[in-house]
């Protein structure tokens, strides 16, 4: 097994029953520490016919495949255009993500118009996000002892701290966490075992380095230059970009 995005992902997001709009990856491999038994995370926005939309037979508003190819455990998730934007909207920083992967398997010019949208459409309050996230992964550390949620609380804290100073998304952690100098052991342990302990030494550490990393969070979510809310004038342009992609369709991926 490898660490690297399997050359089938865009025909394993493809397989699912509806056209997709795009299909990015997401989960360890976005984040910078795949380890060798790692599953793979595709993420994906499909598009309902509109008479699946406005009838008395709706279709899925949300879309899931699991499976195993060639020894990775596959998970795609994939949600309709009009549930995905609302998400977008919504201060939900997981799909802002998963919209500016850089990791691509499937992309339209739908998905280019939403790219351009993006930035447009973060505030402060993406804050919230990230903080409640990273409680929570804290807490299944506390649990577990284990290195992934360790890794996951730092990657949402510095993602979090990152996106309110500079208004970008970045996720990986070997790019994010450089002033941590055990992240890069902390990374090559995970590479080694999806489920692996803690490395001995580094508890303490990461106790102090977490708290100082949340407070850095709130510190910049009150001063950040984000703004409050998304301009209407983009909440338009989105509105205008799921009619029109609803129902006149879109050019699929060559």
């Amino acid at each position: 097994m490898t660490t690297e995005v399997p050359p089938w992902a865009a025909e394993a997001a493809c397989a699912l029953p509806r056209p997709l709009l795009f299909a990015t990856v997401s989960g360890a491999h976005l984040y910078g520490f795949a380890s060798i038994d790692s599953d793979l995370d595709l993420r994906a926005v499909h598009l309902l016919p509109a008479e699946e939309v406005v009838g008395l037979r709706t279709g899925p508003q949300t879309l899931q495949h699991m499976s195993v190819r060639d020894g990775v455990e596959l998970d795609v998730v994939s949600h309709d255009l009009l549930k995905f934007v609302r998400l977008l909207n919504s201060r939900n920083g997981y799909v802002l993500e998963q919209l500016l992967s850089p990791l691509v398997v499937v992309t339209t010019a739908v998905h280019a118009e939403l790219i351009s949208l993006a930035p447009q459409l973060v505030t402060r309050h993406h804050a919230h996000h990230y903080l409640g996230f990273a409680a929570t992964q804290e807490r299944l550390y506390a649990k577990t002892g284990q290195l992934k949620p360790a890794l996951y609380t730092l990657r949402v804290l510095l993602t979090g701290i990152h996106l309110m100073r500079t208004g970008r998304v970045e996720t990986n952690l070997a790019v994010l966490g450089t002033r941590l100098s055990y992240v890069p052991d902390l990374i090559a342990a995970k590479r080694e075992a999806e489920h692996g302990p803690l490395p001995a030494g580094v508890a303490g550490w990461l106790a102090t380095d977490v708290s100082r990393l949340r407070a850095e969070l709130e510190t910049a979510r009150d001063s950040s230059a984000l703004p409050e809310h998304v301009d209407p004038a983009v909440v338009d342009a989105l509105h205008d970009l799921v009619v029109r992609t609803r129902l006149h369709g879109f050019q699929p991926a060559s």
